[in-house]
């Protein structure tokens, strides 16, 4: 066995212990996300220097101020986006690309926008390399979402607004679901659901995220 198989059925152990200990044992329980969670190697997705750190149940700092979200949470808002494999989402808040890759094993396409042009360019390129070609990156903000290809099944963000960006409602599907952290200081994360009369709203736990930027801020 060489070095790098030796390294790779680590990450695999770590991975493994991450579903059972961070996952499973705080609740989550479907099969596609777990299985999800098991297969993307996380470590590809943070800098190299914190690539031991990369299975622990916290965020990571991946340059430009932002973060990669802690497994667990990564978990919950691709629970809670209650995809099917035919499934076409939109992700706002790209980063390292990590919940782009989640979201790739569990839907047929995935459309993400990171605001930030080095992340975006190293997103693409990292999922580019893992052979996610279901995944398309927009460098630009995301307050307007892709409308040229809505409605989506689905849209996740990863980062806070102080509101909701209505273009991210109006782009979702009757049926769709918004899965979404709100708030300035004092954080929720949210899933809004769009029916056939309106949105309903479900309010999920405190978290705290980077705060969304660009037009959502005017």
């Amino acid at each position: 066995m060489t070095a790098s198989d030796e390294s790779g059925d680590a990450y695999t152990r770590q991975r493994e212990r991450m579903v059972t200990r961070q996952l499973e044992a705080r609740g989550l329980s479907d099969p596609r996300v777990l299985a999800a969670m098991r297969k993307v190697p996380r470590h590809e997705f943070v800098p190299e220097h914190l690539r031991r750190h990369a299975y622990e149940d916290h965020p990571l700092p991946i340059g430009s101020g932002q973060t990669i979200s802690q497994p667990y949470i990564v978990g919950v808002m691709s629970e809670l986006a209650r995809l099917d494999a035919s499934a076409k989402v939109l992700e706002i808040g790209t980063g390292s690309g990590y919940q782009a890759a989640v979201l790739g094993e569990l839907a047929a396409e995935v459309f993400t926008i990171e605001i930030v042009e080095e992340l975006a360019a190293s997103a693409d390129a990292t999922l580019d390399r893992l052979g996610y070609t279901g995944i398309h990156v927009r460098q630009g903000d995301g307050y307007a979402g892709w409308p040229e290809e809505a409605p989506f099944d689905a849209v996740v963000v990863t980062a806070a607004p102080p509101r909701i960006p209505q273009p991210l409602i109006d782009q979702l599907k009757v049926g769709g679901r918004l899965v979404i952290p709100v708030g300035n200081w004092d954080q929720s994360l949210e899933v809004h659901e769009k029916t056939s009369t309106g949105i309903e709203r479900k309010v999920i736990f405190p978290v705290r995220f980077v705060p969304m930027v660009g037009d959502v801020q005017k």
